[in-house]
Formats: structure tokens, C-alpha cells, sequence
């Protein structure tokens, strides 16, 4: 059976699945596109020509008109547990099955069939986002129950952090920037356990202390707060993100406490899946044997979860066999990049030794190979890579990526080497986890709190990475590299050779690697092509 599925609205995408397995997932912010950005018609056209067939099912993902989750629904809207609606429709010229179901299952069972246990057996799902905040339990026969609405709009409430204490955020009451959570994760590193003064007790109050209905966050209604416009480098400002998240997260575990009792599995969905914090607080609280959080656990999953609702629903099978490279392949569009920028890069060939040698030198290199990865996190095919060693390469990172100097770098390590360098019990293959750092050598990617945000690599996971791992440790001893996203500010992953030559050029990197060949900048190109 052969599903295509579009989850329209932010973060948008297409995915395909093929008698299930899943064969691509195309995001529309991906190749240099808007954040957050909607699918549009390019993107259904791209995806279309890489379909084997046409679909036996078409899928789409319940979402709401507007930028309210109770807006008019679109398909089976954002809220419900119902199983798919099937219909018949016409599609280029012929009846196909028609399916839809809400944006809240398409969380649930994108987490679900992408996790590592086996249908039949139970768990328990936490989802957490901008609007939902649930728990459910999953039983045998992918029965899904609702055991407590805990808390509407906590992603929300955690971005409005942000909000509240930068200056240049303007927008209206009951609106945040999405890309604000992301920075308040940061923040709130810089604080530990802390007690709240009475005024912070008020801001926690008037943000966290009534989990419904969902709140109308108003940064003017705090403009007589200390923290209102503090800037995010100030002390108030860490204290307050440290604050507001311990509060959220605390709110949660204790419903999950009340409802998860017995000794079962925690499946996470959600964009707050993306907090490596509370996913490692969860993972140690040790109310579950295991959990698993998707590399796409935000809405950029959403509409695998809705096409695998329909294969179960068609087929009784609910689980995936995936690649996190399964996004949109590279597009080497040589006879463009060579003939601009020849001036500038220098193609020095195809040699993991050198590339290797280059980095342990403190160039910073861009590094392309093969598929672009699904999800928000750059898991080492589209990424920017340097040595982990020094702090200021940490900085010249965020400078090259035009980010706040608080920011961490992740690192990316070799998965034989991850209890070397990382205090964190197994692999970390999707960087969704935070993790102690136990070797001081690695300054550039510790954050101030001394943890890091690691992604493991296996020989089997991706294979030339790993090797690039390897001849960095052979010259260095360690197998840990700096590993943060291509792409423009504001925009997806670079996916394409013309902006990707561009970029390198924009920012001052020191070359770019694509599927293994390096080119570098004229100013160090130098030795033979094999180095």
C-alpha cells in the first residue's frame, strides 16, 4: 500500500510511504526555505516525481484555519482521538482513498510508529506543544486513551519567556516567535536549582499556575516587572527561564505521576519533545522503562503520523521502517556554483584524511552528504562542522550562524567513543537528550551548566561521518566534532550547491565538503589534491 500525506499549515511537508516503509519526507522549509514555513505547490510538484506510483491513499493531516488551534478544522482539525475518516476522492482523474484524521493523532501515532517497541505492547504518550498538553495511554490494540489534560499551551508559555524580557519582540498579546523556545532551553543553563523572588513568584503565577484555558500572554500586562524588556543576557533573564520551565516541567511529571503507574514505556510527541532538558528529566525520573522522543516529534512529523493512521487503520499495521535521511536529496546544480565562485574555492578532491586534517587545523567547513535529515536538528548531512576544543570556536560558530553569543554548540561523536567523553547511558543518535560533559578538553560544545546537547554516530547510522570521526581521532584522539545546522539565518537547511557556495562565501567559512569532496577556500588551499 502506497500513502502520500501532506500536513499543511507551519511546517509544512509531504511524505510518502510505501508498504510501510517510509521513503521520503520532504519539509517545505528545507532547501532554504522560510522557518516554519507552509507547504506550497513546488513542494507537492517535487514530491510527486520522486513517487514510485500513484498513491493508493491520499492522507491529510488535521489542522485549523488561521493560528488557532479552534479555528474552522482543515480535514479532521487539530483536537480529537476519532481514527481516520476514509472517504473516496477523485485524484488525477481516478477515485482514490481519501484520509484524514486530527493534528493531536497524528502527533501520537507519528511517536508511536517510530518508536523502537513492538505493536501490542503498551505504552504511555506525553504530548506537549504549542497549543496540546496531554498524557495517554496506548494500549495493545493501538486503543488510544486520554488520561489527563495537563497544562494548554505549554510550548507557548515557555517561549513566552523570550517574549518578556528581549526589547525588540513587538508582536501582539497571545503571540509568540516559534523559534524563541529554543533560546529560553539556552537561558535557563545558566541557572541551577533557585528559589523565586516575590516577583518572580507573580510571573510564574500569572504564566504557569492556571493550566486552563489557554492563556492570552501579554507582555504589556508585565511592563511594571523588573524582567520586562532585561535583555536576554541579564541575570534576571536566565533566572526567569530557569524558573518558568522548572515550573512547566514540574506541573507534568506530577501528572504523570498521578496517571502512569504502572511500569511502561513513555513515547514523547510534540515540539516540547525537543527540550533536551526535560526529555533527560523524564528518562531519569524512573516512572518508565525507556523513552523514545522522534527526531521529528514537532510538526515536521506530523504528517508521517497521519499516513501511518491510515495504514493502520487499512492494514492493522501502526509501525514504520524509517531512515532520519529521508529527506530531499541535494541538488549539485555544478555548471552554476563552478563558474561564480571558482574565484573563491578550490576543489582540493576527494580525502576524509584531509578533511580531517583541515579541522584539526580550526577551519570551520560546511559538510553535505547524501539526503537531507527529517526533523529540526542537523545530524552530520547538512551541517557545519569544526574542532570541539576551544571557546572561541564556539563563538565564531554563532557568529557565522548570526546567533546569540549564549547559544551552545552540539557535538556530534563517535558512538564507541559516547561514554568516553559523555556522561549518558547508551546512544544519543538524534541529539534529543541532554548529557554531562566529562572531558574538559571539549570547551567549544560544553555549555556553562557543563552539559551538551551530543549526537552518537554508529558506522551503520552514517557511514562517511563516522568515518570523518574517526581520521579527526587518529590526528587528534578524539572522535568529537562541533556540529550545527547549514543554513541561512532564519531560513531551513541549505539543500541546494548555489546557496550552499553562497553561504560559505556570505559567512567567511573555510570551505565545504559535499558527499566527501572538499573545496576550499583559496586563501588555505594549498599541497596537492590529496593533501
Amino acid at each position: 500500500m502506497n500513502i502520500l500525506a501532506l500536513k499543511p499549515g507551519h511546517d509544512g511537508h509531504i511524505c510518502a510511504i510505501e508498504d510501510g516503509t517510509l521513503v521520503f519526507s520532504f519539509e517545505a522549509e528545507k532547501d532554504s526555505g522560510a522557518r516554519f514555513a507552509e507547504a506550497s505547490a513546488c513542494n507537492f510538484l517535487d514530491a510527486a516525481a520522486h513517487c514510485t506510483q500513484k498513491p493508493d491513499v491520499v492522507a491529510l493531516s488535521g489542522w485549523s484555519v488561521g493560528i488557532e488551534a479552534s479555528g474552522p478544522p482543515i480535514g479532521a482539525g487539530y483536537v480529537g482521538l476519532m481514527p481516520p475518516r476514509l472517504s473516496s476522492r477523485r485524484f488525477l482523474g481516478s477515485e482514490t482513498l481519501f484520509a484524514t484524521s486530527s493534528h493531536e493523532r497524528s502527533h501520537l501515532l507519528c511517536s508511536y510508529a517510530m518508536s523502537p517497541y513492538p505493536q501490542r505492547e503498551p505504552c504511555y504518550a506525553l504530548l506537549w506543544e504549542g497549543y496540546l498538553g496531554a498524557i495517554y495511554e496506548i494500549d495493545q490494540d493501538l486503543s488510544i486513551t486520554r488520561l489527563e489534560n495537563v497544562m494548554l499551551a505549554p510550548g507557548d508559555r515557555y517561549a513566552f519567556v523570550y517574549a518578556l524580557v528581549d526589547a525588540g519582540f513587538s508582536l501582539p498579546g497571545g503571540k509568540v516567535r516559534l523559534a524563541d523556545a529554543g533560546k529560553v532551553m539556552a537561558l535557563a543553563g545558566f541557572e541551577g536549582a533557585i528559589c523565586p523572588s516575590d516577583e518572580e513568584q507573580k510571573i510564574i503565577q500569572a504564566v504557569v499556575s492556571r493550566p486552563n484555558p489557554r492563556p492570552g500572554l501579554d507582555k504589556s500586562s508585565f511592563v511594571h516587572f523588573k524582567a520586562h524588556n532585561c535583555g536576554a543576557d541579564s541575570r534576571d533573564a536566565k533566572r526567569l527561564a530557569r524558573l518558568i520551565g522548572d515550573a512547566i516541567f514540574e506541573t507534568f511529571i506530577r501528572a504523570l505521576e498521578r496517571n502512569c503507574s504502572k511500569k511502561l514505556p513513555l513515547i514523547v510527541g510534540g515540539g516540547c519533545g525537543l527540550n533536551c532538558e526535560w526529555n533527560s528529566r523524564l528518562r531519569a525520573s524512573g516512572l518508565f522503562d525507556e523513552v523514545f522522543v522522534p527526531p521529528c516529534c514537532n510538526d515536521t512529523g506530523s504528517a508521517i503520523g497521519t499516513a501511518v493512521d491510515a495504514q493502520w487503520s487499512l492494514t492493522g499495521n501502526g509501525k514504520l521502517k524509517w531512515s532520519v535521511y529521508a529527506g530531499q536529496n541535494f541538488i549539485d546544480n555544478e555548471a552554476g556554483y563552478r563558474h561564480e565562485y571558482a574565484e573563491a574555492f578550490i576543489d582540493v578532491g576527494s580525502c576524509l584524511a584531509r578533511i580531517a586534517r583541515e579541522l584539526a587545523k580550526g577551519r570551520v567547513l560546511a559538510w553535505i552528504s547524501g539526503r537531507a535529515e527529517i526533523g529540526p536538528r542537523a545530524l552530520g548531512n547538512r551541517s557545519i562542522l569544526a574542532a570541539p576544543f576551544s571557546g572561541e570556536i564556539r563563538d565564531r560558530l554563532n557568529h557565522i550562524k548570526r546567533r546569540e553569543s549564549f547559544r551552545p554548540i552540539a557535538p556530534v561523536c563517535l558512538e564507541e567513543d559516547f561514554g568516553r567523553h559523555f556522561g549518558m547511558p547508551g546512544a544519543s543518535p538524534y541529539m534529543l537528550f541532554f548529557a554531562p560533559v566529562t572531558s574538559k578538553e571539549l570547551a567549544a560544545v560544553t555549555h556553562v551548566d557543563g552539559t551538551a546537547r551530543p549526537q552518537s554516530v554508529s558506522r551503520s547510522q552514517n557511514p562517511r561521518l563516522h568515518e570523518l570521526l574517526l581520521a579527526f581521532k587518529q590526528i587528534t584522539g578524539f572522535g568529537v566534532l562541533c556540529n550545527t545546522s547549514l543554513n541561512f539565518h532564519g531560513r531551513g537547511f541549505i539543500n541546494s550547491a548555489g546557496d550552499l557556495f553562497h553561504f560559505a562565501e556570505e559567512s567567511g567559512l573555510d570551505g565545504v565538503v559535499i558527499d566527501g569532496r572538499l573545496f576550499l577556500h583559496r586563501r588555505l588551499a594549498t599541497g596537492s589534491a590529496d593533501g
